[in-house]
């Protein structure tokens, strides 16, 4: 979808501070902008109350998610795995069943997903995943598997759809849009860090980038050695 056709966008999610970045990028371009998140999370969206239609509410009921994506031409979803009760997946699916047909769809998620088997993974991050995935059921905060499952159904959708898989994040200023690879285990990546704000960055951006669409990019800051040596070669 060409940027001259972009003109509302959905953030679900948008209270988080990924939210946040996303909704500042989207402003910036001139998007109408909805914002969805849970009721009690609204406040921290209060430097925009002006700017943006907020719908308050769990992102996992459908007719939260069928109010906020109407008449949007893109959705942006932050894929949470939050407690134990299927938010990421329901989130996910309540996207995918009310978007409008032809709408963008950007979801966010970490590098542990994997489309088609080929991502290489260091042996470290494998055990910490497993330890993130035990530690988090069983203290019933976080529900990583739900999270594979969230993005199992939008890969096998036929929605025009972008999966964003983010590397390690911190908080700077800006370095430029991130850097991507359809494969965790590409040299490229070997920073595995990228700006927060910049990852919302490339999520607005996918909007209206053709060429990630049905595409899982696996993403890293510009500004990592690896990237700036890709860069240079």
């Amino acid at each position: 979808m060409s940027a001259q056709r972009m003109k509302k966008v959905c953030i679900v999610g948008a209270s988080g501070k990924l939210g946040q970045y996303m909704v500042r990028h989207a402003l910036e371009r001139g998007y109408e902008v909805v914002g969805v998140c849970r009721e009690r999370s609204v406040p921290k969206l209060a430097a925009f109350e002006d700017r943006i239609t907020v719908v308050p509410g769990p992102t996992n009921d459908p007719e939260v998610i069928r109010r906020a994506v109407d008449g949007c031409d893109g959705v942006l979803t932050v894929l949470v795995p939050w407690r134990v009760q299927q938010y990421a997946s329901g989130t996910a699916q309540a996207v995918l069943d009310h978007a409008r047909p032809g709408a963008r769809l950007v979801f966010s998620c970490g590098w542990h997903i994997t489309r088609d088997g080929k991502d290489r993974y260091s042996r470290l991050f494998t055990l910490g995943l497993k330890a993130a995935t035990v530690i988090g059921k069983l203290l019933r905060a976080a529900e990583i598997d739900d999270q594979v499952e969230a993005c199992r159904r939008v890969f096998a959708s036929d929605t025009r759809w972008t999966v964003v898989r983010g590397s390690d994040l911190e908080e700077g200023e800006s370095e430029g849009l991130p850097v991507w690879s359809r494969h965790v285990g590409d040299p490229l990546l070997a920073g595995n860090l990228t700006r927060r704000v910049d990852f919302a960055l490339f999520m607005v951006a996918a909007l209206t980038d053709d060429t990630l669409v049905q595409e899982a990019p696996a993403i890293v800051g510009c500004r990592t050695p690896a990237a700036l040596a890709h860069a240079a070669s």
